[in-house]
C-alpha cells in the first residue's frame, strides 16, 4: 500500500514523523502513532473535538470544512485557531503527502 509522510508538533515543540497508509483519516494514524494529544474519543465520528489539529503545512489544498466539523471546531480546547481542523476529517491522500499538522 501507498504511504504519505505526516508530521506532527507535539505540544512540547518535538516533531514526529510517521509513514501513513493512504485511505485512512490523520486522526486513525495519530492513534496509530501514540501522538500525544490526540484522543479520537468519538472514533472518527465527528461527535467530538479530540482530535483537533493546526494545519501547519500542507501541500495541495485541503477539503472544504463541512458544516458539522465547523460545528464541533467551535467547541475545540483549546480554543479554535486559524487553520483549525478536526484530522477524523482528513484523509491520508497521496496530494497531502509532507502535511505538518500542530497538536494544540
Amino acid at each position: 500500500m501507498e504511504t504519505i509522510c505526516v508530521t506532527w508538533i507535539l505540544q512540547d515543540g518535538s516533531r514526529k514523523t510517521a509513514a501513513v497508509e493512504t485511505g485512512g483519516n490523520l486522526m486513525e494514524a495519530a492513534l496509530d502513532n501514540a501522538i500525544d494529544g490526540i484522543v479520537g474519543q468519538c472514533g472518527g465520528s465527528l461527535a467530538c473535538a479530540t482530535c483537533h489539529v493546526v494545519i501547519e503545512e500542507a501541500p495541495a489544498a485541503l477539503p472544504d470544512i463541512s458544516p458539522d466539523e465547523d460545528d464541533m471546531l467551535d467547541m475545540a480546547e483549546p480554543e479554535r485557531l486559524p487553520g483549525s481542523r478536526l484530522s477524523c476529517q482528513l484523509l491520508a491522500v497521496p496530494e497531502l503527502d509532507g502535511i505538518v499538522l500542530r497538536v494544540p
